[in-house]
């Protein structure tokens, strides 16, 4: 069954939903979703069920499901065990439900009979014409509709990145590196077993939702490799789409057998097969998540001529290396009118090549002067600036010393703070006057998060990226996003 516009409006902006099996233990399933629920601020109408009908969480519950009134509802968070689940449905189904979310375990990951369950499930959700997500899944994040109906936290910011995943784990991890980012997510789902609607339907989904422009998937494997092949070079034609595949050796394929009853695909096949149909491949939850969120906020460079600013020199060598080791990208040759305007800014001891060495030299104004000559020059089609907020970081240790009362030091940790928190805004606002990509890279970000460098690339939107390394890998990921579409004769 391919599911319809109206399924998914149910599941990702349901006007009511129940959570079948809540409970007063804060430690059950049944609790725990109710309250990420109420928590996330949803303002549908919500239900519960449990069969003492006792009060949770300030929800009056129904004994049965068969108490609910017809058409007040359009989801169902199912946390009941599995072999209620059947009659369930089919009360759900009768009372205008046309989505369920089944956190149940208990079907094609245990065995035979869970297997044979499975399978029944799934003629069920035919028969009853409702979309089935799961089972043995996680849950559903939607922020345009303020909802959170999962198991575990995070409850992540609000942005354009859809999360698809066979791994609930996933989804989770995906949502942590967005709330450390800032970089938000529209929807999000855990497919579980993926019985009934798997990962390749909620692409589609995404790619059919104004509120999503990136598509991000976690996969084990399928026993469809064309029909998931299709639906990523549809999706792929629409937005940009980054994979992250378990199961690529014999010992993960094993593990993804127990975890969700997949079927592990040949590695080699899959990698080619995202390669034919545009899709992003990532090694690793960061290198996924990054790509995801630097498509989501970046724009696409015309080419892959790429400069490096840096304030220090070892980080533009070991920059200069990521950047010349990827098939990718070029380290770009420094024109000489740029090499005279940069000049006019700096000491003569600054490297006069390709990484930029500031060598020290700059002054109040000169980073989001330089940023803007390079990033403004036709011969240039990126920047990555390194060295954000050292100033600030020297900062931090005088705020704790033993001087920080002195009212010299006060006023040194003030312009310290000021100029990073300045150079991460040009950093921004350079990008949005050129149409070219600038990245931000320092292990601040992860040391020292709220330093002012990296506090204020997020607040712009963007990823401060915690190594160069990190950052030409997310900008090989653009430039290769840009070479597909144009081989296809695409806009871009």
């Amino acid at each position: 069954m391919i599911p319809t516009q109206a399924q998914f409006n149910a599941l990702f902006e349901p006007q009511g939903i129940v959570v079948a099996g809540a409970s007063t233990h804060p430690g059950k399933f049944g609790f725990v979703s109710l309250h990420n629920i109420i928590a996330s601020g949803y303002s549908g109408k919500i239900f519960a069920t449990n069969r003492d009908g006792n009060e949770v969480l300030g929800i009056k519950t129904l004994r049965s499901l068969e108490e609910l009134p017809a058409g007040e509802a359009d989801l169902i968070f199912v946390c009941t065990p599995q072999a209620a689940n059947a009659d369930l449905l089919r009360v759900a189904a009768s009372k205008g439900i046309a989505a369920a979310f089944i956190t149940s375990a208990g079907y094609g990951e245990a065995g035979p009979e869970g297997i044979q369950a499975e399978r029944e499930l799934v003629d069920l959700s035919r028969e009853l014409g409702i979309l089935v997500i799961g089972p043995n899944g996680q849950g559903v994040v939607s922020t345009p509709a303020n909802l959170c109906a999962q198991i575990v936290a995070p409850y992540p910011p609000a942005g354009s990145i859809g999360i698809a995943s066979q791994s609930g784990n996933f989804v989770s991890s995906f949502m942590n590196w967005s709330c450390a980012t800032g970089v938000g997510i529209s929807r999000a789902v855990s497919a579980g077993n993926a019985a009934c609607t798997d990962v390749a339907d909620l692409l589609r989904a995404y790619a059919d939702d104004a509120a999503t422009t990136v598509g991000l998937a976690y996969v084990e494997g399928t026993d469809d490799g064309r029909r998931f092949f299709d639906a990523m070079r549809e999706v792929s034609a629409r937005m940009p789409l980054v994979l992250l595949k378990g199961g690529s050796t014999s010992g993960g394929a094993r593990a993804a057998a127990s975890h969700t009853g997949s079927l592990a695909t040949n590695d080699r096949v899959f990698d080619g097969a995202c390669l034919q149909a545009g899709a992003t491949r990532a090694s690793s939850v960061e290198e996924a998540f990054e790509a995801a969120a630097t498509f989501a906020t970046q724009p696409l460079p015309l080419g892959n001529r790429v400069a490096v600013i840096t304030t220090a020199g070892g980080w533009g060598v070991v920059a200069a290396d990521a950047i010349t080791r990827d098939p990718n990208l070029e380290l770009a040759e420094l024109p000489d009118d740029l090499r005279r305007a940069i000049d006019e800014h700096l000491p003569p001891r600054w490297s006069r090549s390709n990484p930029i060495d500031l060598a020290g030299g700059e002054t109040r104004d000169t980073i989001p002067v330089i940023l803007d000559l390079v990033a403004r020059h036709p011969d240039i089609d990126a920047v990555i600036y390194l060295g954000l907020g050292i100033q600030s970081n020297q900062a931090r240790l005088m705020r704790s010393g033993p001087f920080s009362n002195d009212p010299d030091v006060q006023r040194i940790v003030a312009y310290h703070e000021r100029q990073d928190a300045r150079f991460a805004q040009a950093a921004h606002d350079v990008s949005v006057a050129t149409g070219k990509p600038v990245l931000t890279a320092t292990e601040l970000a992860v040391a020292f998060p709220d330093n002012p460098g990296p506090e204020t690339v997020r607040s712009t939107g963007r990823v401060c990226y915690p190594s160069a390394d990190r950052a030409v890998k997310a900008l090989s990921h653009l430039v290769s996003r840009r070479s597909f579409l144009e081989s296809r004769g695409s806009d871009v």
